[in-house]
Order: C-alpha cells, then sequence, then structure tokens
C-alpha cells in the first residue's frame, strides 16, 4: 500500500501523531508572541544572552585561574631556625 504524497508531506511537516514537530513549535512561538508581545520578547532574549555571557566569561576566568595558580611554585623560602628549650 502506498502513501499519498499529500500526506508525506502534511506529516514531515506536523510530525507524527503525538510528537512536537517543527510546525508545533511555530504555532506555539506565534502564541507566545502574541501574547506577550515582541518587545518583551527581545528584552527576555537580552537578558538571558547577557547572563549566558556573563556566566561563560566566569567559568573562563575560574579556568585561567586554576592555571595560574598550578603554575605558581609550592616551595616556602624560609630559614630554618634550631629552637630548644631553654
Amino acid at each position: 500500500m502506498r502513501i499519498p504524497l499529500e500526506f508525506k508531506r502534511f506529516s514531515l511537516w506536523m510530525g507524527d501523531m503525538g510528537s512536537l514537530s517543527i510546525g508545533h513549535w511555530l504555532i506555539v512561538l506565534a502564541i507566545v508572541a502574541l501574547v506577550f508581545g515582541t518587545k518583551k520578547l527581545r528584552s527576555v532574549g537580552s537578558d538571558l544572552g547577557g547572563a549566558v555571557k556573563s556566566f561563560k566569561d566566569g567559568v573562563g576566568d575560574a579556568s585561567t585561574s586554576a592555571s595560574t595558580a598550578n603554575s605558581i611554585p609550592a616551595t616556602v623560602d624560609v630559614q630554618a631556625r634550631d629552637v630548644t628549650a631553654r
């Protein structure tokens, strides 16, 4: 039994039954844009991008400080004195 081409195209666009495909996500995105507005979504997106950037910078700073801490020699330069009980 052959499946009609129209059904194959619909299946590619909307996905199989019970799965979320690109068509479902576009509909959800359109509803969210209508409810919140594009200006609010843009500000949320820029805030989220700034948070991700600061997180990456923090992780990068931690890794560079850890590598510089490993390069510092672990010797102590102290003169030993003989301390006896008097």
